[in-house]
């Protein structure tokens, strides 16, 4: 739905060049939800302003929608007919909300409808309506945007996003500004509407955990470029990606008895609801039942598209025992094989204190469906 090729932008200003894109190359599926992440200066804002092209690129090319925006955008500074036709399929919404305080809030939302051929003023009315009341704000028409709060203001500029019924949506940073629960009760709205809708949605943050609640996929920028990229869930059962570390740092070091055992455990996208097979059944009240008085030192768990990943750490009193006394992680490990567990001696033992011995660790890897490398963890390879 939404492709870049080699797209680059250098902003020229007193005879200075910042180069804020540098060869990105992205791609949306239609119907997805794609986050763009990455800190300050990173590219993000450009790039979503180069897609419906509010900023020429300098160079590469921009489709949406098969439609090669670039091949429309001329050498003129203002926008064609034919461009501006294209761009009434984005609909976008911006951090700070861009509203017009002249303006009702229906007024807002009928705004970009003004601008298109051949609607009266009463299909205005009727359409704002029905977008006020999807985004759950039709009681409030008649208000003004300064009577509102941040998260109602940004739910008139969804609905004015929306208004010339577009198949791709841009957010820029839109919920940066608003209050963690406003936060998640406008990304809600906006996972209602690409499923109702079957929105596409290229989505801007800095903010790890919107990405956590709402994407699909992720694409991760630094100095203009795209440097990691996939699907989330793949990401995150990526061993050393930065969604992974971010979302679920690894617990510090810590010292442990001789005659305990410390265990490292990382879930690598395992399905709690499926049946026994490649990725599941969760594993978790398994690896519990076969450690006898286990306790969970630290936790880093969630769901993400219905697949549990994260790590836990769990400390076994008298697992590390000499003469068989502790439990049986070879055979425990053999049952995981291939249900996407990885488990890791950190600590213990008969001496005390260690670090690093691999129980379960990655032996081959396969292609997923969506082009990405998918570690398949196998158990009983300690010791290679």
């Amino acid at each position: 739905m939404i492709t870049t090729t080699d797209l680059t932008k250098v902003h020229r200003a007193r005879g200075r060049e910042v180069t804020a894109l540098n060869g990105v190359d992205l791609h949306v599926r239609p119907g997805e939800i794609l986050g763009v992440i990455g800190p300050s200066g990173a590219g993000k804002s450009s790039l979503v302003r180069c897609v419906n092209l509010l900023e020429r690129p300098t160079s590469g090319t921009v489709t949406v929608d098969g439609v090669d925006l670039t091949a429309l955008a001329g050498r003129g500074p203002r926008a064609g007919r034919e461009l501006r036709a294209a761009r009434t399929r984005i609909g976008m919404v911006f951090q700070h909300f861009n509203l017009l305080s002249s303006r009702t809030v229906r007024g807002n939302v009928e705004l970009p409808l003004e601008l298109l051929p051949g609607l009266t003023r009463r299909e205005r009315a009727r359409r704002a309506m029905e977008l006020l009341d999807t985004v759950g704000l039709a009681d409030r028409a008649g208000d003004r945007p300064a009577r509102l709060s941040g998260g109602q203001k940004q739910r008139v500029g969804i609905a004015r996003a929306l208004a010339g019924r577009p198949k791709v949506l841009l957010s820029d940073e839109a919920t940066s500004a608003l209050d963690p629960e406003t936060t998640r009760s406008v990304l809600g709205l906006i996972r209602d509407l690409n499923r109702s809708l079957g929105l596409t949605v290229l989505l801007i943050t800095h903010e790890m955990e919107v990405v956590r609640e709402v994407c699909d996929s992720v694409a991760l920028m630094e100095n203009g470029r795209i440097t990691e990229s996939g699907v989330l869930t793949d990401l995150l059962s990526r061993p050393g990606s930065r969604p992974a570390r971010e979302l679920f740092p690894p617990a510090d070091p810590e010292p442990v008895a001789p005659g305990d055992l410390l265990l490292d455990l990382e879930l690598h996208g395992t399905d709690p609801n499926a049946s026994p097979g490649a990725t599941g059944p969760d594993p978790l009240p398994e690896i519990l039942h076969a450690l006898p008085g286990a306790e969970i030192r630290s936790a880093a768990v969630d769901t993400v598209s219905g697949r549990r990943v994260g790590r836990m750490r769990l400390l076994v009193p008298g697992g590390g025992k000499r003469g068989g006394g502790g439990p049986d992680l070879d055979a425990l490990t053999d049952r995981l094989r291939g249900r996407g567990v990885e488990l890791r001696v950190v600590g213990g033992g008969p001496g005390g204190t260690r670090h690093g011995a691999v129980v379960s660790r990655p032996s081959r890897r396969t292609a997923d469906t969506h082009g990405f490398d998918r570690t398949v963890l196998a158990a009983g390879e300690a010791g290679r």
